[in-house]
C-alpha cells in the first residue's frame, strides 16, 4: 500500500522519499518500482520531508510515532505527520500525544480499499486541525474524503469498515474450509451463491495478509469495546487470522495470487493439517 500510495504521489508531481533501513527486500523491490527515491534512514526522511506519511501494519504504528519524535529531535524539521494506519481512535491518539511531546502535528488518516493501481477504487479518510494540508497532496486517483477535525475519527472510520470486510473474509475462510473437511464444498458454494463468488483469489489473497491482519483485528476489538460492544467476537478475528497466517499459503506475496486461483487448492493450503 505504502509503494502504490508513494507512485500515486509522484505522478501527481510530488517528490517521494521513504527509508528502506531495516525493510524487506519485497519492500525495496516495490519502492524501486514504484519510482520512490531512498534515503539512508528515517532522520534524513523527517529532515527532507514536509509531509511524513506512515503507512505500515497498525502494531507498529506507536512505535514509528516514537521514532519520527525521535528523529525530529535530532533536528530542526517539524514536518506534518499522517498516520494513515489501521488504527483505533485510542491509538491514534497515543500517536497524536507521542508527535506533540515532540513539536509534530498529527492528521489521523485511514485507507479503504486496494492499493490505488486503479482510479476510484481506493478511499482515504483524514480527520485533524490540519487535515486539509494533507488533503492539499496530489492523490491523483483516490478519493479523499474530509472527516472533521478531530483526531481518531477517520480511524474510527477504518474500524467499522474493516470490521465488515475483514470479518466477511474470516467467516467465509472458515465456512469453505469447515464444507472441505466434510467434503460438501460443491454444495456450500452452489448455496452461498454471489457470497462466495470470487472466493478463491480473495480468501488466497486475505491469507497472504494474514499477519499484518492481527494487529488490525485486535485494533477494532479494542474500539468496540470502547463503544460499549464485546471485544471478544474481533479478539477470535484476531485468533482466526493468526492461525492462517501460520499455513503455507500466508508465505506468498499478495501480487503473486493468481487471478484464476482454484478454490480446493487455496482451502488445502489452508487447512489445519498444513501446518503441523
Amino acid at each position: 500500500m505504502g509503494s502504490a500510495i508513494g507512485g500515486v504521489l509522484r505522478e501527481g508531481g510530488a517528490e517521494v522519499v521513504t527509508t528502506l533501513d531495516g525493510r524487506s527486500e519485497r519492500t525495496a523491490r516495490l519502492a524501486r518500482e514504484a519510482g520512490i527515491e531512498r534515503l539512508p534512514d528515517l532522520e534524513a526522511v523527517v529532515r527532507e520531508s514536509d509531509v511524513v506519511l506512515s503507512v505500515a501494519p497498525p502494531g507498529q504504528a506507536e512505535a514509528i510515532a516514537r521514532w519520527i519524535a525521535a528523529a525530529a529531535g535530532s533536528s530542526s524539521a517539524r514536518p506534518l505527520v499522517a498516520d494513515l494506519n489501521a488504527i483505533s481512535p485510542a491509538t491514534a491518539r497515543n500517536v497524536e500525544a507521542t508527535l506533540a511531546a515532540a513539536g509534530l502535528e498529527l492528521v489521523d488518516g485511514s485507507i479503504s480499499g486496494p492499493p490505488p493501481r486503479r482510479p476510484g477504487s481506493t478511499r482515504l479518510y483524514l480527520s485533524g486541525r490540519r487535515a486539509d494540508e494533507a488533503a492539499a497532496l496530489p492523490f491523483t486517483g483516490i478519493d479523499v474524503i474530509p472527516v472533521g477535525d478531530e483526531v481518531g475519527s477517520a480511524s474510527a472510520v477504518k474500524m467499522c469498515t474493516a470490521s465488515v470486510y475483514k470479518g466477511t473474509v474470516a467467516l467465509l475462510t472458515h465456512a469453505l474450509l469447515t464444507a472441505r473437511a466434510n467434503g460438501v464444498l460443491d454444495h456450500v458454494v452452489g448455496d452461498l451463491g454471489e457470497l462466495a463468488d470470487g472466493a478463491a483469489r480473495t480468501i488466497a489473497r486475505s491469507a497472504t495478509k494474514s499477519g499484518r491482519y492481527v494487529g488490525e483485528m485486535h485494533e477494532i476489538a479494542a474500539t468496540q469495546a470502547a463503544a460499549g460492544l464485546t471485544p471478544a467476537l474481533f479478539e477470535a478475528m484476531a485468533a482466526v487470522y493468526a492461525a492462517l497466517a501460520e499455513r503455507p499459503l500466508a508465505a506468498q506475496a499478495p501480487e503473486d495470487v493468481d487471478e484464476l486461483v482454484d478454490l480446493d487448492l487455496v482451502l488445502g493450503r489452508l487447512a489445519p493439517e498444513c501446518g503441523r
